[in-house]
């Protein structure tokens, strides 16, 4: 079986999932097999597997630190919230049921041995498994039937380590109330603590430090600076993120849908000098738009009845008037068309007009679609037509049928590509491809035409796929742990006498 370690945070976006990707690269590097984990995830952002299995965004970004293909022993239970206080439960890849929280939390026991199970699975395979956790241990009304953190780190017997971010302050109280709330078992599990997202002269927090170690007798391996990477997030909380200033930059704008889901859709653009990329709630914020997205979501008809109770449908539709160009992605894709059916409940099937930019129609029903997809696109009019002939790479996740509607004096303006690549009317543009930019190119293409019509330069030279510019991040990544944490530390709790040894001295 592998050598478990765990990542566990003092709270959400304590930067768990980037530590965990950061350690992945570093064992893989050193020649180690190496496979991440998470028992249960919690996101707005998943991913499909080769076998059409769901999983969160998270685990398959980890993967690809750890050079891997995305399994889906690594995430056994999904939840993605569809609701304020429910969500659709993804077991083992597929659609379990849509449950409120006092039902899941009932339910949840039997999950168990799932995860166990899964577990095992996995750990027989590599020679480490790098386990994250979520929120925080010391969730103490979530401690019954945990499996999420010490729960899982019981049944992988693996050390832990305790990461909190210090930019959002009180970190050394983070650490010490997260003790003071764990059982003693849990307490010794504990091998040391990371500090996350640190600006300025470190030697400031040493008095902090020594004090932290002395009240918990638990070491500190090691202070992170404020990094700034771009990697797939599936935390709400990045949707608060603005890259910069906008002078000089092309505007590009995503709707934030109540129920907004896989907005890391957009990391390639939101990554680029040439971009400012943000996310707005109201039609004022469209002034000065000159991209603008409709992304996908995870209550399409929810989200749809909420635009139209709100300025930006209107406001949306003013844009589309302008001429600028629009496009919608899975759910945002759905919402632009003509209407939108419903049968997916158990009562009579639910119809709502859409904002009517595109000639399509959508039926929503209780089957999922999951799959990866790769082709080129065709030829596309007006704007869109930068990327013709472009290869474009992603996955659908999906509940609902979308056809085009005829539209035959309209033909100079319709664009049928049939299937996951959506249909175009004029500037307007619907897909069912998550990471539609993701591809070498393509973010470049629509950027450079976005450019041109404003009249600014465009950044040159960033032509990478988003899986390039992933890689050069986890080798950066890799590169800040090894300076400023003690990784002779983290092998050691590992069971490794030194860095890159077994302990019988085999490699």
């Amino acid at each position: 079986m592998a050598h478990p370690i765990m990542i566990q945070g003092t709270m959400s976006g304590a930067g768990k999932s980037l530590l965990t990707a950061a350690l992945c690269r570093i064992f893989k590097q050193d020649g180690f097999s190496v496979a991440p984990f998470k028992s249960q995830n919690m996101a707005l952002n998943s991913a499909v597997t080769k076998e059409g299995l769901e999983i969160g965004r998270a685990q398959a970004m980890q993967a690809e630190a750890c050079g891997i293909e995305a399994s889906v022993l690594m995430n056994p239970v999904l939840l993605k919230p569809n609701g304020d206080t429910r969500s659709q439960v993804i077991v083992k890849g597929e659609v379990y049921a849509n449950m409120n929280a006092v039902d899941y939390y009932a339910f949840k026991k039997n999950l168990i041995p799932v995860v166990k199970k899964t577990y095992q699975e996995l750990s027989s395979l590599y020679d480490i498994v790098v386990i994250e956790g979520a929120g925080s241990p010391a969730e103490i009304n979530l401690k019954e039937n945990d499996f999420a953190n010490m729960g899982m780190a019981d049944i992988a017997d693996a050390p832990v380590l305790l990461v909190g971010d210090i930019d959002r302050g009180g970190v050394f109280a983070q650490f010490v109330g997260t003790v003071e709330l764990l059982e003693k078992e849990e307490r010794e599990r504990i091998k040391g603590f990371v500090i996350n997202k640190f600006r300025g002269d470190k030697s400031i927090l040493d008095p902090g430090i020594k004090m932290l170690e002395e009240k918990t007798g638990i070491e500190v391996f090691g202070t992170l600076p404020y990094l700034k990477i771009n990697l797939d997030d599936e935390d709400s909380l990045s949707l608060n993120k603005k890259n910069g200033d906008t002078s000089g930059k092309v505007n590009v704008v995503v709707v934030r849908l109540p129920h907004v889901s896989n907005f890391t859709d957009f990391s390639n653009l939101e990554q680029r000098d040439d971009v400012y990329l943000h996310y707005v709630s109201s039609s004022q914020e469209l002034k000065d738009c000159d991209f603008l997205i409709l992304p996908g979501t995870k209550n399409t008809l929810g989200d749809l009845l909420w635009l139209k109770n709100t300025d930006l449908e209107k406001g949306i539709k003013d844009f589309a008037k302008s001429g600028r160009p629009l496009l919608g992605i899975c759910g945002g894709y759905q919402i632009l068309g003509k209407e939108l059916l419903d049968s997916s409940g158990e009562g009579d099937c639910i119809s709502a007009e859409g904002l009517k930019l595109l000639p399509v129609s959508t039926r929503i029903g209780e089957s999922k679609i999951r799959k990866n997809v790769s082709f080129i696109l065709e030829q596309c009019g007006g704007f869109f037509s930068c990327l013709s002939g472009m290869p474009i790479s992603g996955y659908e996740i999906h509940m609902g049928q979308t056809k085009v509607l005829p539209c035959e004096s309209l033909k100079d303006k319709c664009h049928d590509f049939t299937g996951a690549s959506g249909c175009q009317y004029g500037n307007v543009y619907g897909t069912y491809v998550h990471g539609f930019f993701d591809e070498e190119g393509v973010a470049q293409k629509v950027v450079q035409a976005l450019a041109k019509e404003k009249g600014i330069a465009c950044t040159k030279g960033k032509n990478d796929s988003w899986k390039k510019t992933k890689e050069k991040q986890f080798d950066y990544l890799a590169e800040q742990l090894r300076q400023h944490l003690d990784m002779d530390k983290i092998y050691h709790v590992l069971g490794y006498d030194i860095r890159g040894e077994r302990p019988n001295g085999n490699f």
